[in-house]
């Protein structure tokens, strides 16, 4: 498959946030509507049944303020994943869906954990450190607009700094699972960029008018004035040598 050299946009980069935004919604509204509370399919952590939280979780909510504050950022963040990340964003947010939930499941408090905030922070992660490391301008760039916007919320993986009802280890379990697929996704070219013709696999530094006042001890030469309607053809001999040959152009 070839590689783009800028993002493409394509109908699934709406459509796949806007079905796990509306899955929420769903989801909280049958449990208002039939008097239902899901939460006890949360992630309970280092039990057998808080395993099943890992994939349900992230679409349970506790009020209706917790699942707002957490549909816009996912929107927003699924958006730019799909975006820029097409050819990966499944295997990523699926890896980082369970690599968020498990790692929630393992450090936790013993507590009933929900919430898409977990994913939240994993997308926010991944988004900044594979953009970092990725060295392409447009990728660096979403990273520094991901660190402005959602930068505050770094103070959401410590202990103390939120409040006890918010669970600081599944924001941690995010931030965590975001940096570990950004290593492994970290030589997974997204973009080709434009190379200067000196980096291309067929320059040739004889032939190139810049380099060719460089002896090769690097020490700079100058070079004989050539007249405009000379032709150049640089060969290299058997011993080594640069033979130049000038042919003047006739006029008629």
């Amino acid at each position: 498959m070839a590689r783009r050299k800028e993002p493409i946009f394509t109908l699934t980069a709406l459509l796949v946030p806007l079905v796990l935004c509306f899955a929420m919604w769903l989801v909280y509204w049958f449990e208002i509507r039939f008097n239902f509370n899901f939460n006890e399919f949360g992630i309970k952590p280092r039990t057998l049944k808080g395993l099943g939280g890992i994939l349900l979780g992230p679409f349970l909510h506790s009020s209706l303020s917790h699942l707002w504050h957490n549909t816009l950022p996912l929107f927003v963040l699924t958006v730019s994943l799909w975006y820029f990340y097409k050819p990966i964003s499944w295997s990523v947010l699926l890896w980082g869906v369970f690599l968020t939930g498990l790692l929630t499941w393992v450090i936790a408090r013993p507590s009933t954990h929900v919430g898409a905030s977990g994913v939240v922070y994993f997308l926010c992660s991944f988004l900044f450190f594979k953009g970092v490391w990725s060295k392409h301008y447009r990728l660096i760039a979403l990273s520094l607009v991901v660190i402005f916007v959602y930068g505050s919320l770094i103070w959401g993986t410590m202990p103390g700094a939120v409040e006890d009802n918010i669970s600081w280890e599944g924001h941690l379990s995010g931030l965590l699972a975001g940096i570990i697929l950004a290593l492994a996704y970290k030589k997974r070219i997204i973009f080709d960029r434009d190379y200067y013709h000196w980096e291309r696999d067929d320059f040739n530094y004889e032939n190139d008018p810049f380099m060719r006042h460089f002896d090769s001890d690097g020490n700079f030469i100058e070079l004989p004035e050539i007249d405009d309607d000379e032709d150049i053809i640089i060969e290299e001999d058997t011993n080594g040598l640069d033979v130049q040959y000038h042919y003047k152009k006739t006029e008629e």
